[in-house]
């Protein structure tokens, strides 16, 4: 799949489930659990030490279905981007921008979504290759930021992550996301041990932005 590729699915399925646990049994289970609720783009975080592990699982779990997404997410470094890169990740999510990561990322084709917060940390990020930018924690900055965001740079994508909930999901669309990122229901739940309800819930995030 090629990074042009790789964006356009992120654009058209528009929800991506961050997913951490505190084993690599627990994250495979609940991004598993989450594809089979719908929701097909999991962003495995490094939070979890085992992250290159999961990646890498789900990628042969799921090889034959490319419309299936693994990426990468609380990526601090390039050293970690390129460790998750070959381990099958597809694209790319930090917390912060870190040119050294956009750079790796450049050099693999492969996308790379900095969480930015301001004018200045977002034009840096569109200078150094980065399509799509993440707004974090998009629940304390609310949606008057995202469109304040984007009256100056219309041309800007933003993926925002953070204190999105199944009733607000279709605002932050509507208010203009290209994406939205969740995930504390779903890593609350997969700490319980209930992948059930992770399907349950994934199927209710897609009836509700009707994908």
């Amino acid at each position: 799949m090629t990074k042009s590729e790789t964006l356009l699915q992120l654009r058209q399925q528009k929800i991506v489930v961050v997913v951490r646990g505190n084993s690599e049994e627990e994250a495979f289970k609940a991004s598993k659990a989450c594809i089979e609720g719908g929701i097909t783009a999991i962003e495995v975080a490094y939070t979890n030490n085992k992250a290159s592990q999961v990646i890498e699982r789900l990628n042969a779990y799921y090889a034959n279905q490319p419309t299936i997404l693994i990426g990468a997410g609380t990526v601090l470094d390039s050293e970690t981007a390129r460790a998750a890169i070959f381990a099958g990740a597809k694209f790319i999510v930090s917390p912060a921008f870190n040119v050294e990561t956009a750079t790796m990322c450049n050099r693999y084709t492969i996308p790379y979504l900095p969480g930015c917060m301001t004018i200045t940390e977002i034009t840096t990020a569109l200078e150094h290759g980065c399509e799509i930018v993440k707004l974090f924690p998009g629940g304390t900055l609310g949606k008057n930021f995202l469109t304040s965001i984007k009256a100056p740079l219309p041309q800007v994508e933003i993926m925002v992550t953070g204190g999105i909930n199944l009733n607000s999901a279709n605002d932050w669309l509507t208010a203009g996301a290209t994406a939205i990122g969740i995930g504390g229901d779903f890593n609350q739940l997969a700490a319980q041990g209930n992948f059930e309800e992770i399907t349950k819930k994934a199927k209710a995030y897609r009836e509700q932005i009707q994908l």
